[in-house]
């Protein structure tokens, strides 16, 4: 199979899809690599990284969509390359598509095969292929919360873990899976006072026995986040419903009884978002104000550290891509039922219900494609 590796072109986004040892691999299983120009440059890897593993490196990247059988990204297609994807070409790449009704729409007419990393699924369940940018994603989330309550940055000017005789800032994360867990241990590292909020009691049972004492574990409920809301100095929503939006968990309504300056980072962005008045920012220009309360929603946090984003991505995401370049797409989902679920469209045909139901589309299960 052909395998193109594209340069990433969304705002302040340096990652890039497949290490030169991951094209190494490839390229010892049979198949051929094209990788754009200057696409591992952010992360550290030059042209002649790639050269020396094998990889052909190609100008433009109408190129590599032409010539690729299966393209791989780290974000989702951007609006310029919609017209370069062809009517059966494999895009392996992070979608989010229930966040972006236009990105589904337009994909819808590209006839290509999408397979979402954030649907996969790992043999014992979880998502393998999001796993690493959520761990990524979480740790950053509290360093964003302690840089951005900063005073200088609008924030309310305290420091995370106070100091003798201060007592330390009180963190909320709402989402005891991936990115909380790692949020919490960062923020409580920190030395902030850490109430992490899950639906699943075996999974605060969980936290409860790792997390350290700076941390609570509780039910979350409507009721139980408006009143923790009222006390924080940082909220970080790390929900996940998935490939499907994220449910609004912090409303306008409650900042009225919120501390001004409060900080909101927002990591289900990429799914829509789970404060009512999130919309997704850049690195470039990272926070907004809404009523006193400062919000940082980037979409591609782990793009900031893309030396140990690409790394991380590249261990998780390789083995399916060669799964997918050495069966075929078909025979791969067929024999392998985690990566059936990151199909989330087949030519026209949404085959991921999330995705379908956001938008009311109709929905065409992945076994009837294969």
């Amino acid at each position: 199979m052909i395998v193109g590796v594209l340069k990433e072109i969304k705002t302040q986004e340096n990652r890039v899809c497949m290490t030169p040892a991951g094209v190494e691999v490839m390229t010892q299983h049979g198949h051929t690599v094209l990788v754009e120009k200057a696409a591992g440059v952010g992360s550290g890897f030059g042209d002649a990284d790639y050269e020396a593993a094998g990889a052909k490196i190609v100008a433009a990247p109408a190129d590599i969509y032409g010539q690729s059988d299966m393209v791989m990204h780290v974000k989702e297609p951007q609006p310029s390359e919609y017209g370069l994807v062809r009517p059966g070409q494999i895009v392996f790449t992070y979608f989010h598509f229930a966040a972006d009704e236009q990105l589904t729409r337009e994909f819808m007419k590209t006839g290509s095969v999408a397979i979402a990393y954030e649907t996969v699924t790992g043999p014992q369940g979880g998502l393998p292929l999001l796993t690493p940018m959520s761990e990524v994603a979480g740790r950053m989330a509290a360093q964003e919360a302690a840089k951005y309550n900063e005073r200088v940055h609008g924030g309310r000017g305290i420091l995370l873990g106070g100091v003798t005789g201060v007592a330390p800032a009180k963190v909320l994360v709402l989402g005891g899976g991936i990115v909380g867990t790692n949020a919490a241990m960062m923020a409580a590292g920190l030395g902030a006072r850490v109430y992490i909020l899950d639906m699943n009691l075996d999974r605060l049972r969980y936290l409860s026995e790792i997390m350290p004492k700076n941390v609570t574990p509780l039910m979350s409920s409507p009721a139980k986040i408006r009143e923790l809301a009222k006390e924080a100095d940082a909220i970080i929503g790390a929900v996940l419903v998935v490939g499907a939006k994220a449910p609004k968990l912090v409303t306008r309504e409650m900042f009225k009884d919120m501390k001004p300056g409060c900080v909101l980072v927002d990591v289900a962005i990429d799914q829509g978002g789970c404060f009512e008045t999130s919309r997704p920012t850049t690195h470039t220009d990272p926070i907004y104000e809404v009523d006193g309360i400062i919000h940082y929603c980037v979409a591609n946090m782990p793009g900031a550290v893309p030396i140990t984003s690409t790394m991380a991505l590249t261990n998780a995401t390789l083995p399916y891509a060669l799964q997918i370049a050495n069966k075929g797409w078909q025979a791969a989902c067929k024999e392998n039922p985690g990566l059936k679920n990151g199909l989330n469209m087949v030519g026209d045909r949404i085959t991921f219900k999330g995705v379908a139901d956001a938008f009311g589309l109709p929905y065409t299960p992945a076994d009837s494609c294969l």
